[in-house]
């Protein structure tokens, strides 16, 4: 029988507030009191800056940033800026891993595959983390792993405000645009149907059968609920 993975949907829940539930999670899976899960959510206005970014990527300077209604917060995952903001899907995956290339490659592979169903054609790019959509990116990946367990992980725009993305050096690539599934496809997106779509293909993508959970089942107050059909 395939692993489970639980996925929780948490609606719209500060960075900080993520990240502290995450490390909390992330303890959990070490002790093996939950299985691999993956938590769905939306931010609203933050740019995070991970382990490799440098002053000039954001070149109006942090109080500026702050003083648009965007919080600069700092994080332990990989990459370097990225935007995160209403209308824009973020999955935290935390799961056991043996091969962190191995496990990003999978994570790709899974975006790229929801964003099919969405009828784009997303692909990776050689040397460059991420998908994209022509020559714009659309999906960004940032993970961090702890003796073998991850913490943070993938963003998708999908109907969300791309302009943020422009007052930064976004994922430190110089010239980078942004799209989204509601700009590439013409019509409104539905972050609702997409989350969906995007946990399903992540699980299928990691051989795993999802399940959903409540954030009180995470932090062992019931029971989840029945598996979702493949």
């Amino acid at each position: 029988m395939r692993p489970e993975l639980w996925v929780c949907n948490l609606g719209r829940v500060p960075y900080l507030e993520g990240v502290a539930l995450q490390e909390r999670l992330r303890a959990a899976r070490q002790a093996d009191e939950v299985q691999d899960l993956l938590l769905m959510l939306e931010h609203p206005p933050v740019y995070t800056k991970g382990r490799r970014t440098e002053p000039a990527d954001l070149p109006m300077g942090e109080d500026w940033y702050r003083a648009q209604g965007i919080e600069v917060c700092d994080s332990d995952r990989g990459g370097r800026v990225t935007y995160h903001g209403p209308g824009q899907l973020v999955g935290y995956p935390i799961m056991h891993v043996e091969r962190v290339a191995d496990y990003v490659k999978t994570m790709e592979s899974a975006i790229v595959t929801a964003l099919a169903d969405e009828g784009i054609d997303a692909r990776i790019r050689d040397g460059l983390t991420g998908v994209w959509a022509r020559d714009r990116k659309i999906g960004s990946i940032g993970v961090h792993v702890s003796r073998g367990f991850t913490t943070h992980g993938f963003a998708i725009n999908v109907d969300n405000d791309l302009q943020p993305f422009e007052y930064v050096v976004t994922c430190g690539i110089d010239g980078v645009r942004m799209t989204s599934v509601s700009k590439e496809t013409g019509r409104p997106g539905s972050l609702s149907c997409f989350r969906k779509r995007m946990a399903f293909r992540f699980a299928e993508a990691f051989a795993h059968r999802q399940r959903l959970v409540s954030l009180r089942r995470l932090l062992g107050a019931e029971r989840p609920v029945e598996s979702v059909p493949a």
